[in-house]
C-alpha cells in the first residue's frame, strides 16, 4: 500500500512550537456543539471558519466520546466524516478522531494525517498508512469510564500507560507520535487537576503533548464554584483558556479547543517577546 505522505507536523519538525487542534464535531450529540455541524455543509464550512481562527489542525469525529454516549454504527460514523475529511484536507491538516481501524483506514484514505485514537490502540493502521498517531489515556470505555475512576497514582498510572504505548508505537515504525493523558476520560476533578499539575512530569515521555480541557465538566464544576451559578459548556470559554494557558506553559505541546481564537490570541501573548513594542501606543 503507497503511503499517504503530507506535511510533517511531529515535535522533531516544528521545534517544539505550540499549537492548536481545533474540534470539529459531526456529531448530533457531542456535549458542547452536537447538531451544530452534523450535515456536511455546516460541517465543511466551519473547517474553513476554524482554519481561517487560526487552527492548526482540525479533528474531526462522527462519534461522541462524551460520558455515557451510545455507540455510532460503523457505516453512520463513515457517512459523517469522510466527506468532511476528503474536503477539508485539500486545504489543511486534517485529523480523525475515532477508535475503529476502519474509519482510521478510510479517513487516512480521504486524507487525514493523523489518527487522534481515545483507546491508544490504532497504532498499526498509523504504521501502516505512515501518518501521525495520538494515544490517550482513557480509564474504562465512554459508556463506563465516569462511574466510579479510581487510582492510587493517577499521574504515575497515567505516564506509565502512555510509555508503553509509545514504545509500541515506536516499535511498529510510527514517527509522528503524540500522547494524550486524557483529561475527562475516566477521571474526577480531583484527578484531572493532579493531571494538570503533573504535565511537566508526562513531558517526559519525550513525544509532543495534546491536551483536551476545551469546555469539560471540571472547569464547568469550578466556574460553578467561583461564580455561584452552573455555567454550561458555550459559557466555559475564559476557563478553557486558562487552562490552555497552564497547559502551554507547563509542556503541552498542542491544545485540541472548541474556542479557536482566543486561544490563538493567548497563543500570541505566551509567544510575544516586545520587539514590536514600538508600534504599540503609549
Amino acid at each position: 500500500m503507497e503511503p499517504v505522505r503530507k506535511a510533517d507536523f511531529s515535535d522533531a519538525a516544528i521545534g517544539r512550537r505550540q499549537g492548536i487542534m481545533a474540534i470539529l464535531n459531526v456529531t448530533p450529540d457531542s456535549f458542547s456543539d452536537g447538531g451544530r455541524f452534523f450535515d456536511v455543509g455546516s460541517a465543511i464550512e466551519r473547517g474553513h471558519q476554524l482554519a481561517a481562527m487560526g487552527a492548526d489542525i482540525i479533528d474531526v469525529g462522527g462519534e461522541s466520546s462524551r460520558p455515557g454516549a451510545a455507540p455510532v454504527p460503523l457505516k453512520e460514523e463513515l457517512r459523517r466524516v469522510i466527506p468532511v475529511i476528503s474536503e477539508l484536507s485539500k486545504s489543511y491538516r486534517v485529523s480523525v478522531d475515532t477508535f475503529k481501524p476502519e474509519v482510521a483506514s478510510k479517513a487516512v484514505e480521504a486524507g487525514a494525517t493523523l489518527v487522534n485514537d481515545i483507546s491508544a490502540s490504532l497504532a498499526a493502521v498509523a504504521a501502516e498508512y505512515n501518518v501521525g498517531w495520538v494515544a490517550m489515556h482513557m480509564q474504562g470505555s465512554p459508556q463506563t469510564m465516569q462511574r466510579n475512576p479510581h487510582y492510587e497514582d493517577v499521574v504515575g498510572e497515567v505516564f506509565d500507560y502512555l510509555h508503553r504505548k509509545v514504545d509500541w508505537a515506536r516499535d511498529l515504525g510510527v514517527k509522528d507520535l503524540w500522547a494524550d493523558p486524557g483529561i475527562g476520560f475516566g477521571k474526577n476533578l480531583t484527578h484531572n487537576l493532579a493531571l494538570l499539575a503533573g504535565l511537566d512530569q508526562l513531558s517526559k515521555l519525550g513525544v509532543p503533548i495534546l491536551v483536551g480541557t476545551s469546555r469539560k465538566a471540571f472547569l464547568g464544576k469550578i466556574a460553578q464554584a467561583a461564580t455561584g451559578r452552573p455555567v454550561p459548556p458555550p459559557e466555559r470559554t475564559e476557563a478553557s483558556v486558562a487552562s490552555c494557558a497552564w497547559c502551554f506553559m507547563h509542556g503541552a505541546t498542542m491544545m485540541r479547543v472548541h474556542d479557536v481564537a482566543e486561544t490563538r490570541e493567548l497563543l500570541s501573548l505566551l509567544s510575544w517577546n516586545g520587539s514590536d513594542l514600538t508600534t504599540v501606543s503609549p
